[in-house]
């Protein structure tokens, strides 16, 4: 494969394409800065001015959200997988039906393995602009996302309101409801009872791990940080490793599906037969199925990364509590 072919499975992140109208909160005072980033796959954005950097189904979605201080992303809920590494700021993330369930700060680094079925959500509580990376589960990201009801009724007080064909429709732009579509409708008493609400024990016990901790048990080869195998037991359709400079190989290999890797540290060169590419922090890469390769640190210093492939699994309900 051409060096020129590699580069279009390559998203830099100085050319990530944001959008500010993603989602049913993006006129909510408090969440109106946000940006969302659609990299791998067609995401779970409502908006059709969403850009998708790279449309070839790898089995996930890539994604990632950048957001100034202060901002935050409203509870939402997921059918699927979500996982999140922090790659810039320091982010605080909550849970439950009003978000006080629980919460747990993250570093740069850091991942989070969100369970499915909880309301959830997200804020930048650092100093600077901050930027989380996302891989969500399957190739249709379950079809969408389910708000809070709050969420919704705070959203059409703003202008936007969400139809039952999962569209955005913005009233500040003029834009009605088409006709035979209707408002998303709120869950019900019943369907929100059936929503569990983890202690942050529970939750930070079992799905968080932190960038240092990972660092250590990364030896002499990457940690297996999500799959069934993994420090973090689970299967949502997809395995995460974590590779460092003390982990990685210069010996090629390759897999049976597309794989992508996310560096977090650090410069990396990715060799293959016929090129290599050089990847910094914030870009990520599909490598195609079969093409062996091998991805080992450029310069000196710290450098580390995340590796992501599919497994065929169902991307079904992470929590068992």
């Amino acid at each position: 494969m051409t060096p020129q072919d590699m580069e279009a499975r390559i998203v830099r992140y100085g050319e990530l394409q944001p959008c500010k109208t993603a989602f049913i909160d993006a006129h909510t005072p408090g969440s109106d800065q946000k940006e969302n980033f659609t990299i791998i796959g067609g995401g779970v954005s409502e908006s059709a001015d969403q850009h998708v950097h790279i449309t070839e189904p790898h089995g996930f979605n890539i994604g990632a959200a950048g957001q100034p201080p202060n901002c935050r992303n409203s509870l939402h809920n997921h059918r699927t997988a979500e996982v999140f590494f922090v790659l810039k700021g320091r982010w605080r993330f909550f849970w439950g039906r009003w978000g006080d369930a629980g919460e747990v700060v993250l570093e740069e680094g850091d991942i989070i393995n969100i369970p499915t079925n909880l309301f959830r959500g997200f804020e930048n509580i650092g100093t600077d602009y901050g930027m989380i990376m996302a891989v969500l589960g399957g190739d249709d990201a379950g079809g969408g996302v389910l708000w809070a009801p709050q969420v919704i009724e705070d959203a059409k007080a703003h202008g936007l309101v969400l139809g039952d064909n999962g569209k955005l429709y913005d009233s500040k732009k003029g834009q009605t409801l088409p006709e035979g579509v209707k408002p998303m409708p709120l869950l019900t008493d019943a369907e929100l009872a059936e929503i569990p609400e983890p202690s942050a024990k529970e939750v930070v016990g079992g799905y968080v791990r932190r960038y240092w901790d990972l660092v250590s048990i990364a030896g002499k080869k990457p940690a297996k940080v999500i799959g069934e195998n993994g420090v973090i037991r689970d299967k949502p359709g997809f395995e995460i490793d974590f590779i460092t400079r003390a982990s990685a190989s210069e010996e090629k290999h390759s897999h049976d599906k597309p794989s992508v890797l996310m560096p977090v540290k650090g410069h990396w060169r990715i060799d293959w037969d016929g090129g290599h590419a050089i990847l910094a922090p914030g870009d990520t890469m599909s490598v195609p199925e079969n093409l062996a390769h091998s991805a080992v640190p450029s310069m000196s210093g710290e450098a580390s990364m995340y590796h992501v492939v599919a497994t065929g699994d169902p991307a079904g309900a992470t929590w068992k509590g």
